[in-house]
């Protein structure tokens, strides 16, 4: 699949793929043929079609008001962001200007179309440097992905039932961990904690 976002990131419609000709892969796959290597048709590889997802909804630490994007992290979203037609990111929070080193990291505002803050975006997944992952919630939903009813209602409870983001915050994320927002948000603002 990276290599299948890799060629969407680079505009071209495939993209040949190594090490699974002669595997049951592409018994399930349409978007995976064999063909002779073009430069010695005496060997075959796989080429499979670029991918272009319509949406790329990722979430990062902060942005700032020129739309770049400081993911907190190391990873491939780049790549996602150009292969994908539109691309939306949630962060925990909008800031004037990010500084040198996290615009040397950053996602760049030309890949972006939309930002949305909205703290506690990745829960019950982590946001390296705000917030690990929620251990307990992330069992509960390993626990309820085991049968279809089972995730069914846990989609209801965590997702369908719950009007808004504020709500799904209030509900559903530690109550130390709001404290512990709510402390840093009044030291930053100059107010004492």
């Amino acid at each position: 699949m990276f290599a299948m976002i890799q060629a969407g990131s680079m505009g071209v419609p495939y993209v040949p793929v190594i090490g699974l000709v002669g595997s049951n892969v592409l018994d399930n796959r349409d978007d995976m043929i064999i063909q002779p290597d073009p430069f010695d048709p005496s060997h075959s590889s796989v080429v499979a079609r670029a991918y272009r997802p319509d949406v790329a909804l990722l979430h990062g630490l902060k942005a700032d008001r020129h739309g770049n994007v400081f993911l907190g992290r190391e990873s491939d979203d780049v790549l996602l962001a150009e292969a994908s037609r539109l691309v939306i990111v949630t962060v925990e929070s909008i800031v004037d200007r990010l500084d040198d080193a996290e615009m040397m990291r950053a996602l760049p505002s030309i890949l972006v179309d939309t930002i949305v803050e909205t703290t506690y975006g990745a829960h019950p997944a982590g946001c390296p440097g705000a917030y690990p992952a929620d251990a307990g919630h992330m069992a509960r939903y390993l626990e309820a992905a085991r049968d279809d009813a089972s995730f069914h209602d846990y989609l209801r409870e965590t997702v369908i039932e719950v009007p808004n983001h504020d709500a799904y915050v209030e509900s559903f994320v530690p109550a130390e961990w709001k404290n512990s927002l709510a402390t840093a948000h009044r030291s930053e603002s100059g107010r004492p904690a």
